[in-house]
């Protein structure tokens, strides 16, 4: 067992029997306990047939279990005043709650339930399987949304990574329950499974609790996860009738461990990360061409993209793609000024502290930390990284992303190939 005491609280890890990894952080001053089972299993360890299953999955947990309905779950988590909830990514799946110190047993009760003795009724997989075909749809009429997965899909064409997580109308309408239990024996392995709890919790009783709870599950199976494919310059464009014409242009990023990440978190912030940054601050405040223009970084376990946003009308679509690329072009040729640096480092140090207020932060902090790392960063240490940054730093990093040879451009909206002005994929 591994304990450490820091100045948020106290941080252990223990291993159950059968190998599934807990990760507790206790502090005595709040009330409330978020814990999270978490999968090391996402969208991208799907085949192309089954695409979206993890996600299907993920909804069909809550359909029911051999001693509780989809109602009486709903029912039981509301007279405790607590939450319950689930969520599904590229790369691992989570199961979730927050109650009150008093009712984390009955939140385990749920939880391993819910995981572990779920029915996957065929009627239940029929009537979920039209909920997601209406996420589906929901996705792909909000523009905002639906950008994101055609740069995925323009950047990793090929791979499990480039598919919406919600996978696509043919493949949901193929899933059934001989696939959904396949998908659960192979992914739902002790050794996929994290256990993350924080907030006021008995450290000793919480593992007694989650031994009995999950201490018999003995799944065992390979880990068989496809490697990413290099990034190339890629263009995709979605003629949709719409008022604005919405693009993502995305390059290379990082990996969730690459010893360039706290450059890369910098680099983000100074490029798109806030209202202060220089793509806000230009295009939307000095210029007025976009209400909403954003940079992002998507890292993960071998790889990453580093992106950005706007949404902007046709008249002013060319001129928002080339002055966001001459941003990009910016920070591969001049050093950022120690002052811009010390604003994005105090700004990142405000939002993650900000974002650890609750147990529901601090318990993915802690599961995200095991899945990546396999160790715990204290926030400490992360500040002392994050100071560690300095202009070179980021000038250098920008150089090795910011290629040209790595632009990846996604268009929704009004537009045809022929009236992109900008000169980027020739």
């Amino acid at each position: 067992m591994t304990k450490k005491r820091t100045a948020e609280g106290i941080y252990q890890k223990a291993v159950l029997d059968n190998g599934i990894r807990i990760v507790t952080e206790k502090i005595p001053y709040l009330r409330s306990v978020s814990i999270g089972i978490w999968i090391n299993s996402g969208s991208r360890d799907e085949d192309d047939i089954n695409s979206g299953i993890s996600h299907f999955l993920e909804h069909l947990a809550f359909k029911g279990t051999v001693k509780r309905s989809a109602k009486q779950i709903a029912f039981e988590v509301d007279s405790i005043g607590g939450q319950i909830d689930a969520f599904t990514s590229r790369e691992y799946t989570c199961y979730s709650a927050k109650v009150l110190d008093e009712h984390l047993p009955i939140a385990i009760d749920l939880l391993s339930d819910i995981l572990l003795n779920s029915t996957y009724k065929p009627s239940d997989i029929e009537k979920e399987r039209q909920v997601i075909l209406e996420e589906i749809k929901f996705v792909e009429d909000n523009p905002t949304d639906y950008i994101y997965d055609l740069l995925y899909q323009c950047i990793w064409s090929e791979h499990p990574l480039g598919r919406s997580i919600l996978g696509n109308v043919e493949s949901i309408k193929k899933i059934g329950r001989d696939e959904v239990i396949a998908h659960l024996d192979k992914h739902y392995l002790p050794r996929n499974m994290i256990i993350a709890a924080a907030g006021n919790i008995d450290e000793d009783k919480l593992r007694k609790i989650l031994e009995r709870s999950f201490g018999n599950l003995k799944r065992n199976g390979p880990n068989q996860r496809q490697p990413p494919p290099e990034i190339k310059k890629n263009l995709i464009i979605k003629e949709r009738e719409l008022e604005q014409i919405h693009f993502c242009l995305g390059t290379k990023g990082l990996k969730s461990t690459d010893d360039n990440r706290y450059n890369g978190y910098i680099l983000n912030t100074i490029l798109g990360g806030s209202m202060s940054s220089r793509l806000f601050q230009k295009i939307r405040e000095d210029c007025g061409l976009a209400y909403s223009i954003h940079s992002f970084i998507s890292p993960y376990a071998d790889t990453g993209l580093l992106g950005i946003y706007a949404g902007t009308s046709p008249a002013f679509f060319n001129k928002v793609l080339k002055m966001s690329l001459e941003e990009l072009k910016i920070l591969r040729n001049v050093k950022v000024s120690d002052n811009e640096i010390k604003r994005a480092k105090d700004q990142l140090k405000g939002n993650l502290i900000l974002s650890l207020e609750s147990s529901t932060s601090r318990m993915n902090q802690l599961a995200k930390q095991e899945i990546y790392f396999g160790r715990y960063f204290s926030m400490d240490e992360i500040i002392a990284e994050i100071e560690k940054v300095r202009g070179d730093n980021i000038q250098s990093l920008a150089e090795k992303l910011l290629e040209d040879s790595f632009f990846n451009l996604a268009i929704l909206g009004p537009v045809k190939k022929g009236e992109i002005s900008v000169d980027l994929l020739q």
